[in-house]
């Protein structure tokens, strides 16, 4: 097998591993209703999820560092087999918990070390393209898992789901060990290197950019299905197909975000999407009633917030591009912190009413867009001062 193909091997089984965290979004009803929850606490699943990936993978990835490559990403495959097997087979709320925990954990390990092994297959030069191609696999999770999840939990139990991810997943485990070479050398950054970029100030403004961005997209993307159901006229199947059009929305809106930060410039194109997300989560919350209506909302909803993600990115890079991957592994925690306090502060707001998931995740888009105007501010003003004095 060549590399080429080994990397989209990988991108592939992040697409699996990666759809173990997003698929719960698109069922969470069905999953509440199984385990005799109510949908807001079923939501703590989201949040638990999102607190074990983002705490427990750098840790892991510590203590792991005289593992090779190869043997990690066997031993992550081997534990979402049994993450996924714990899902299936225990019952209760609790067992639910301590298996998203596990899966948590073994999808970021992996995800993680797929990048660094899709950098080592590739010459110098090209190793942005092969981790993109990884990273590819994991928004495909968002993008196609969750919309199949919705579909397969519509025809059979919902926790067929996580048997065919176990299955796949020991398929993995062998291809991973026929394919992957045994010889890399694995790179570990120190979390407490991460973390002294915090006090960065323009580094500390733009990851708190990202996560109340963050917040306020996942806030209701957590409870989507039971919102739609809730404030729309739509169905179990007509949810499906609007889940769908919001992935390709999705994607489409990541690839839109690109071209116009290289076109207009980080500020214009990170503001103005940030801008129109916002509105958007206004009017999904007062005039999407019907499906007509609520469908093209929704895609509008996704190709705003995505296309926000690369500028976000790159504005982090530019502050310490000779650190730029641990910039993007600082940037992956705090969506993840973001993720956690979405599901979190969705559910206690979903006890009121379902309707305030959208108002809350606008509040908490605007206070990034307000971030982001001072963080643009203030760079503009120091750049200018330090042309004066040349």
């Amino acid at each position: 097998m060549s590399n080429t193909w080994k990397i989209y091997m990988l991108a592939f089984i992040s697409f699996m591993v990666s759809t173990s965290e997003y698929v719960i979004a698109g069922i969470l009803d069905k999953v509440a209703d199984s385990v005799n929850v109510s949908v807001a606490a079923a939501g703590q699943l989201i949040t638990v999820f999102a607190i074990a990936n983002a705490v427990g993978t750098p840790i892991i990835m510590m203590i792991t560092a005289k593992i090779t490559p190869r043997k990690l990403l066997m031993l992550s495959l081997s534990t979402m087999v049994i993450g996924s097997i714990l899902t299936v087979t225990l019952s209760g709320f609790g067992f639910l918990m301590v298996s998203r925990i596990i899966l948590a954990v073994a999808s970021g390990v992996f995800v993680a070390i797929a990048k660094i092994i899709a950098a080592k297959l590739v010459p110098p030069g090209k190793q942005a393209g092969a981790i993109g191609t990884v990273i590819i696999g994991f928004s495909a999770a968002l993008i196609i898992g969750v919309p199949i999840g919705r579909v397969v939990a519509s025809v059979y139990e919902w926790k067929v789901i996580f048997g065919t991810i176990a299955i796949l997943s020991l398929l993995a485990i062998f291809a991973v060990a026929k394919t992957i070479p045994s010889t890399f050398d694995q790179e570990v950054v120190p979390l407490s290197k991460q973390l002294s970029l915090l006090k960065n100030p323009k580094i500390g403004m733009g990851l708190g950019v990202t996560f109340f961005w963050q917040l306020g997209y996942a806030v209701l993307f957590a409870y989507i299905a039971p919102f739609l159901l809730a404030v729309t006229s739509m169905n179990g199947h007509e949810v499906s197909i609007a889940l769908f059009a919001f992935g390709l929305a999705t994607l489409i809106g990541s690839k839109f975000g690109g071209f116009m930060t290289d076109r207009i410039g980080i500020p214009r194109s990170l503001i103005g999407g940030m801008v129109v997300h916002v509105i958007v989560l206004v009017l999904l919350s007062t005039i999407a009633k019907s499906t007509f209506v609520a469908i093209p909302l929704l895609m509008l909803w996704g190709f705003s917030a995505w296309s926000s993600g690369p500028g976000l990115q790159f504005n982090l890079v530019s502050f310490a591009p000779e650190a730029s991957g641990i910039i993007l592994g600082l940037y992956g925690s705090f969506i993840q912190l973001g993720i956690a306090a979405a599901a979190g502060i969705g559910g206690i707001a979903a006890r009121g009413s379902i309707l305030a998931i959208s108002w809350v995740g606008a509040v908490s888009v605007a206070i990034a867009v307000c971030i982001a105007i001072v963080s643009f501010r203030s760079r503009s003003s120091i750049a200018m001062k330090e042309r004066k004095t040349t």
